[in-house]
């Protein structure tokens, strides 16, 4: 890297270099899906030499940075021009080009996330941060995981990302703890992930070649039998989904890692059988325990029907949960209008509500 030129940037800027600085090849940049710098530090891109890298490195700043940011162009020494990211069009440039990135702000990279979230283990952070420990957090991670599935849910996009980054901050608390404790770092809990990323996605990061998803699926299920083995721990393929879990989830996980496996039906009309099979058991239960046991392999089954409909059980559940909620309180708002009770009402009465709610759907 010529630093001379570098040295030549800043004086074209007029700008004293900053305490923190990524400098990267144009050519580095282009090649990646997202830039590989913190944006809360100014960055110096080199060697922007053509119309179609300047494209590239662009449609990569893009990922990241508003189209309204600031870039300033300079070359041959000179200082050239200052635009929007926005409005950096294909340019002609017969020599070497450079562009000034300026940080897109205050705590806008994971370092500096990881950082305020040490601070707040710090002896001078706050005390309640101080006090956690992986147990007492659990209930948070949960509360946090289920809020973020909420935000999810109901597709406003701005209560998504706040939830996200209250799931992150569970992530990154827990790792800062068994840091404190010498147990691991957040840095290897992110290069764990990227190693399994890599490892289990052989059809993208190496030779091996996949039909489609099913190809996938089936593969991924493979290489995780061959971990299994490898850690000599005795577990089956069942093991590892979390008995946490809700039980729709849980039981769709499970007859999804059986499937990947060949352990499956033939074709849905074998599970629409079932399904009938287990409501007739229903009808012959005799004994409570009994009843339990077939409407809990009614429920197995149709979360089967589900999933060969390529429906997920537990968002449709959810969903008619929600709806449910919905019609019901127009049913109430219906008994307030009339100055009565809910359990005033007639079964007749408050179906003519519901269906009065289903139509202004």
């Amino acid at each position: 890297m010529d630093f001379t030129l570098v040295s030549s940037v800043f004086d074209a800027l007029r700008l004293s270099p900053p305490s923190r600085l990524t400098l990267l090849d144009a050519s580095t940049l282009a090649s990646a899906h997202v830039p590989p710098f913190p944006p809360d530090a100014p960055a110096l891109i080199v060697g922007v030499d053509s119309p179609e890298l300047a494209s590239h490195v662009k449609e990569v700043l893009l990922t990241v940075f508003p189209k309204e940011h600031g870039v300033i162009v300079v070359g041959e020494g000179k200082k050239k021009d200052e635009r929007e990211l926005g409005g950096l069009e294909n340019f002609d440039s017969s020599s070497s080009t450079c562009w000034y990135i300026p940080s897109l702000g205050e705590g806008t990279s994971f370092e500096s996330f990881a950082e305020i979230v040490a601070h707040l283990r710090a002896p001078n952070g706050c005390p309640w941060d101080r006090e956690q420990t992986h147990e007492s957090l659990r209930k948070h991670l949960l509360e946090e995981a289920y809020e973020a599935i909420s935000a999810i849910d109901s597709g406003d996009f701005s209560h998504m990302r706040e939830e996200f980054g209250d799931l992150l901050l569970q992530i990154v608390l827990q790792s800062q703890i068994a840091n404190e404790e010498e147990r691991f770092n957040v840095s290897q809990v992110i290069q764990g992930i990227h190693s399994k990323i890599v490892r289990r996605h052989p059809h993208v990061f190496g030779d091996v070649e996949v039909d489609g998803v099913d190809g996938v699926l089936a593969n991924w299920e493979k290489l995780k039998e061959d971990e299994r083995k490898g850690k000599k721990e005795g577990k089956g393929l069942l093991d590892g989904v979390p008995l946490i879990l809700p039980a729709l989830t849980q039981a769709q996980e499970y007859q999804d890692r059986a499937a990947r496996v060949g352990f499956d039906w033939n074709q849905i009309d074998d599970v629409l059988d079932k399904v009938k099979e287990e409501i007739e058991e229903i009808k012959r239960a005799e004994t409570d325990f009994e009843l339990a046991s077939e409407i809990g392999d009614l429920f197995f089954v149709l979360v089967n029907l589900a999933r060969w409909k390529q429906v997920d059980a537990e968002s449709a559940l959810r969903g008619t949960n929600a709806k449910f909620k919905k019609r019901f309180a127009h049913v109430e708002q219906g008994a307030n209008r009339q100055g009565r009770n809910l359990s005033e009402l007639s079964l007749d009465e408050m179906e003519s509500l519901w269906q009065e709610a289903k139509r202004r759907e």
